[in-house]
Protein backbone atom coordinates (compact mmCIF):
# COMPACT_ATOMS: atom_id res chain seq x y z
CA UNK A 1 0.00 0.00 0.00
CA UNK A 2 1.38 3.35 -0.90
CA UNK A 3 0.62 6.98 0.44
CA UNK A 4 -0.26 9.83 -1.60
CA UNK A 5 -2.56 12.89 -1.53
CA UNK A 6 -5.89 13.54 -3.06
CA UNK A 7 -6.83 16.67 -4.52
CA UNK A 8 -8.07 17.99 -1.36
CA UNK A 9 -5.00 17.49 0.37
CA UNK A 10 -5.90 14.33 2.25
CA UNK A 11 -3.46 11.52 3.01
CA UNK A 12 -4.18 8.49 0.27
CA UNK A 13 -3.71 4.56 1.18
CA UNK A 14 -3.82 3.44 -2.24
CA UNK A 15 -3.91 -0.17 -2.82
CA UNK A 16 -4.70 -2.52 -5.51
CA UNK A 17 -8.85 -1.64 -5.83
CA UNK A 18 -7.85 1.97 -5.58
CA UNK A 19 -5.41 1.37 -8.91
CA UNK A 20 -7.63 -0.38 -10.06
CA UNK A 21 -10.92 1.84 -9.93
CA UNK A 22 -8.48 4.95 -11.28
CA UNK A 23 -7.69 2.38 -14.11
CA UNK A 24 -11.50 1.73 -14.95
CA UNK A 25 -12.26 5.64 -14.75
CA UNK A 26 -9.51 6.33 -17.07
CA UNK A 27 -11.03 3.71 -19.80
CA UNK A 28 -14.64 4.56 -19.31
CA UNK A 29 -16.64 6.58 -22.03
CA UNK A 30 -19.27 7.40 -19.11
CA UNK A 31 -18.74 7.58 -15.26
CA UNK A 32 -20.45 4.71 -13.34
CA UNK A 33 -23.15 6.55 -10.97
CA UNK A 34 -23.49 4.65 -7.87
CA UNK A 35 -27.09 5.25 -5.56
CA UNK A 36 -26.68 8.19 -3.54
CA UNK A 37 -23.87 9.68 -6.71
CA UNK A 38 -25.09 13.48 -5.51
CA UNK A 39 -23.17 13.13 -1.86
CA UNK A 40 -19.69 14.60 -0.65
CA UNK A 41 -17.52 11.21 -1.17
CA UNK A 42 -14.44 10.14 0.25
CA UNK A 43 -12.30 9.54 -2.63
CA UNK A 44 -10.63 6.15 -1.03
CA UNK A 45 -13.37 4.83 0.98
CA UNK A 46 -16.75 6.13 -0.98
CA UNK A 47 -19.07 6.50 1.76
CA UNK A 48 -20.18 10.36 2.42
CA UNK A 49 -17.74 12.47 3.68
CA UNK A 50 -19.12 12.79 7.01
CA UNK A 51 -18.83 9.69 7.50
CA UNK A 52 -15.38 8.70 5.85
CA UNK A 53 -13.56 5.25 7.80
CA UNK A 54 -10.53 5.91 6.25
CA UNK A 55 -9.01 6.55 9.69
CA UNK A 56 -10.11 2.98 10.90
CA UNK A 57 -7.81 1.03 8.42
CA UNK A 58 -5.64 -1.10 10.46
CA UNK A 59 -2.25 -1.45 9.37
CA UNK A 60 -1.65 -4.23 6.69
CA UNK A 61 -0.02 -7.86 7.46
CA UNK A 62 1.77 -10.67 5.91
CA UNK A 63 0.74 -14.30 5.91
CA UNK A 64 -1.87 -14.57 3.07
CA UNK A 65 -2.38 -12.84 -0.38
CA UNK A 66 -5.51 -11.38 -1.90
CA UNK A 67 -6.22 -11.83 -5.37
CA UNK A 68 -9.82 -9.61 -5.97
CA UNK A 69 -11.63 -10.57 -9.58
CA UNK A 70 -14.21 -7.66 -9.87
CA UNK A 71 -17.20 -7.75 -12.50
CA UNK A 72 -17.55 -4.57 -14.16
CA UNK A 73 -18.81 -2.14 -12.13
CA UNK A 74 -18.12 -3.58 -8.89
CA UNK A 75 -15.22 -2.01 -8.03
CA UNK A 76 -17.22 1.57 -8.15
CA UNK A 77 -20.07 0.48 -5.18
CA UNK A 78 -19.39 1.75 -1.79
CA UNK A 79 -20.81 -1.27 -0.23
CA UNK A 80 -18.37 -3.08 -1.86
CA UNK A 81 -16.40 -4.74 0.73
CA UNK A 82 -13.41 -6.33 -1.29
CA UNK A 83 -11.30 -3.24 -0.48
CA UNK A 84 -11.54 -3.51 3.12
CA UNK A 85 -9.69 -7.26 2.42
CA UNK A 86 -6.89 -5.21 0.63
CA UNK A 87 -6.65 -2.75 3.26
CA UNK A 88 -5.75 -5.25 5.67
CA UNK A 89 -3.83 -7.38 3.87
CA UNK A 90 -0.29 -5.80 2.28
CA UNK A 91 0.32 -8.75 -0.80
CA UNK A 92 -2.91 -7.08 -2.33
CA UNK A 93 -3.74 -7.45 -6.03
CA UNK A 94 -7.04 -6.40 -7.81
CA UNK A 95 -8.36 -7.05 -11.70
CA UNK A 96 -11.17 -6.94 -14.28
CA UNK A 97 -12.67 -10.07 -15.18
CA UNK A 98 -13.60 -10.51 -19.22
CA UNK A 99 -14.86 -13.73 -20.47
CA UNK A 100 -12.76 -13.93 -23.12
CA UNK A 101 -10.23 -12.00 -22.66
CA UNK A 102 -8.21 -12.79 -18.46
CA UNK A 103 -5.51 -10.08 -17.75
CA UNK A 104 -2.19 -11.68 -18.27
CA UNK A 105 -0.73 -9.94 -15.24
CA UNK A 106 -3.58 -11.76 -13.02
CA UNK A 107 -2.71 -14.86 -15.13
CA UNK A 108 0.75 -14.91 -14.40
CA UNK A 109 -0.27 -13.83 -10.55
CA UNK A 110 -2.09 -17.51 -10.48
CA UNK A 111 0.98 -19.37 -11.50
CA UNK A 112 3.61 -18.30 -9.50
CA UNK A 113 5.05 -21.14 -7.62
CA UNK A 114 5.21 -19.26 -4.58
CA UNK A 115 1.41 -19.16 -4.18
CA UNK A 116 -1.06 -21.49 -3.55
CA UNK A 117 -4.11 -20.16 -5.16
CA UNK A 118 -7.49 -20.48 -3.01
CA UNK A 119 -10.49 -20.31 -5.14
CA UNK A 120 -13.54 -18.91 -2.19
CA UNK A 121 -16.97 -20.44 -3.53
CA UNK A 122 -19.45 -22.05 -2.10
CA UNK A 123 -18.39 -26.43 -2.01
CA UNK A 124 -21.54 -27.24 -3.94
CA UNK A 125 -20.87 -25.39 -6.97
CA UNK A 126 -17.21 -27.39 -7.46
CA UNK A 127 -16.23 -31.22 -8.31
CA UNK A 128 -15.45 -32.80 -4.58
CA UNK A 129 -12.12 -33.33 -5.66
CA UNK A 130 -11.75 -29.74 -5.88
CA UNK A 131 -12.94 -28.77 -2.24
CA UNK A 132 -10.41 -27.78 0.50
CA UNK A 133 -13.10 -28.74 3.64
CA UNK A 134 -9.99 -30.72 5.48
CA UNK A 135 -7.54 -28.87 7.40
CA UNK A 136 -4.94 -31.72 6.67
CA UNK A 137 -5.76 -31.98 2.80
CA UNK A 138 -5.45 -27.91 2.90
CA UNK A 139 -2.33 -27.47 4.95
CA UNK A 140 -0.61 -30.40 2.32
CA UNK A 141 -1.94 -28.30 -0.60
CA UNK A 142 0.06 -24.80 1.03
CA UNK A 143 2.71 -26.62 1.66
CA UNK A 144 5.47 -23.45 2.33
CA UNK A 145 3.43 -21.43 -0.11
CA UNK A 146 1.80 -18.18 0.60
CA UNK A 147 -1.95 -18.87 0.69
CA UNK A 148 -3.82 -16.70 -2.32
CA UNK A 149 -7.68 -16.00 -1.69
CA UNK A 150 -9.08 -15.49 -4.64
CA UNK A 151 -12.67 -13.60 -4.43
CA UNK A 152 -14.91 -13.13 -7.25
CA UNK A 153 -16.39 -9.87 -6.26
CA UNK A 154 -20.24 -8.75 -7.99
CA UNK A 155 -23.57 -9.66 -7.27
CA UNK A 156 -24.39 -13.74 -6.89
CA UNK A 157 -25.41 -14.22 -10.39
CA UNK A 158 -22.45 -12.32 -11.65
CA UNK A 159 -20.03 -14.33 -9.40
CA UNK A 160 -21.29 -17.87 -10.66
CA UNK A 161 -20.32 -16.33 -13.85
CA UNK A 162 -17.12 -15.64 -13.43
CA UNK A 163 -16.25 -19.03 -11.20
CA UNK A 164 -17.26 -21.05 -14.49
CA UNK A 165 -14.48 -19.23 -16.45
CA UNK A 166 -11.63 -21.89 -17.31
CA UNK A 167 -9.01 -20.19 -16.12
CA UNK A 168 -9.99 -21.13 -13.05
CA UNK A 169 -11.04 -24.79 -13.24
CA UNK A 170 -7.98 -25.86 -12.13
CA UNK A 171 -7.11 -24.19 -8.58
CA UNK A 172 -9.16 -26.11 -5.56
CA UNK A 173 -12.08 -24.67 -4.41
CA UNK A 174 -12.37 -23.15 -0.18
CA UNK A 175 -15.39 -22.26 1.22
CA UNK A 176 -17.21 -21.34 4.62
CA UNK A 177 -20.30 -22.25 5.96
CA UNK A 178 -22.03 -19.89 7.99
CA UNK A 179 -24.34 -21.06 10.94
CA UNK A 180 -26.35 -17.56 11.49
CA UNK A 181 -27.49 -15.15 9.27
CA UNK A 182 -24.83 -12.81 8.30
CA UNK A 183 -24.84 -9.11 9.29
CA UNK A 184 -24.31 -8.12 6.07
CA UNK A 185 -26.63 -5.78 5.64
CA UNK A 186 -25.70 -3.44 2.65
CA UNK A 187 -27.16 -4.87 0.05
CA UNK A 188 -29.59 -7.78 0.23
CA UNK A 189 -28.64 -11.22 -0.16
CA UNK A 190 -29.54 -13.42 -2.83
CA UNK A 191 -29.47 -16.72 -0.50
CA UNK A 192 -30.25 -17.55 3.20
CA UNK A 193 -27.07 -17.77 5.37
CA UNK A 194 -24.59 -15.81 2.44
CA UNK A 195 -21.90 -14.41 3.75
CA UNK A 196 -20.35 -10.61 2.58
CA UNK A 197 -16.78 -10.75 1.06
CA UNK A 198 -15.49 -9.03 4.51
CA UNK A 199 -17.27 -11.65 6.29
CA UNK A 200 -15.95 -14.58 4.62
CA UNK A 201 -12.50 -13.01 4.76
CA UNK A 202 -12.53 -13.06 8.12
CA UNK A 203 -13.77 -16.79 8.41
CA UNK A 204 -10.81 -17.85 6.03
CA UNK A 205 -8.07 -15.65 7.79
CA UNK A 206 -8.90 -17.63 11.09
CA UNK A 207 -8.92 -21.09 9.71
CA UNK A 208 -5.70 -20.27 8.14
CA UNK A 209 -4.02 -19.38 11.09
CA UNK A 210 -4.15 -15.57 10.51
CA UNK A 211 -5.99 -14.58 13.69
CA UNK A 212 -4.89 -10.92 13.98
CA UNK A 213 -5.59 -9.94 10.64
CA UNK A 214 -9.16 -11.50 11.33
CA UNK A 215 -9.33 -9.41 13.87
CA UNK A 216 -8.38 -6.28 12.47
CA UNK A 217 -10.38 -7.11 9.65
CA UNK A 218 -13.32 -7.45 11.57
CA UNK A 219 -12.88 -4.73 13.58
CA UNK A 220 -12.32 -2.68 10.46
CA UNK A 221 -15.52 -4.04 9.14
CA UNK A 222 -17.28 -3.79 12.10
CA UNK A 223 -17.04 0.68 11.62
CA UNK A 224 -17.51 0.46 7.93
CA UNK A 225 -20.81 -1.67 7.93
CA UNK A 226 -22.02 1.24 11.01
CA UNK A 227 -21.10 3.85 9.19
CA UNK A 228 -22.51 2.96 5.64
CA UNK A 229 -25.79 1.71 7.44
CA UNK A 230 -25.83 5.53 8.86
CA UNK A 231 -25.29 6.89 5.44
CA UNK A 232 -28.50 5.20 4.74
CA UNK A 233 -30.65 6.24 7.07
CA UNK A 234 -29.22 9.69 7.27
CA UNK A 235 -27.90 9.57 10.90
CA UNK A 236 -24.41 9.47 12.43
CA UNK A 237 -22.83 6.76 13.63
CA UNK A 238 -23.90 6.21 17.47
CA UNK A 239 -19.83 5.94 18.06
CA UNK A 240 -19.66 9.35 16.85
CA UNK A 241 -21.90 10.27 19.86
CA UNK A 242 -23.91 12.99 17.86
CA UNK A 243 -27.18 12.69 15.78
CA UNK A 244 -27.00 15.05 12.22
CA UNK A 245 -29.32 14.66 9.09
CA UNK A 246 -28.06 14.85 5.13
CA UNK A 247 -28.52 12.54 2.30
CA UNK A 248 -29.36 9.14 2.50
CA UNK A 249 -26.29 7.34 1.46
CA UNK A 250 -28.56 4.66 -0.63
Amino acid sequence: MSNDQNAGGKQMLENSVTRLRQKQKELSRREFLARGSKLSRCEDCLLASRLCVCAARPEPMKGVALCLIYYQGEVFKPSNTGRLIADVLEDNHAYQWTRTDPDAGMLALLSDPGYAPLVVFPYEYAQPERHMSDDQRLRDYIGKRTPLLIFLDGTWREARKMFRSDWLNRFPVIAVEPQALSEYRLRVAARDHQLGTAEVAIALLSRLGQDRAASNLASYFSVFRENYLAGRTNTFPTAVGRDSRGAPEN
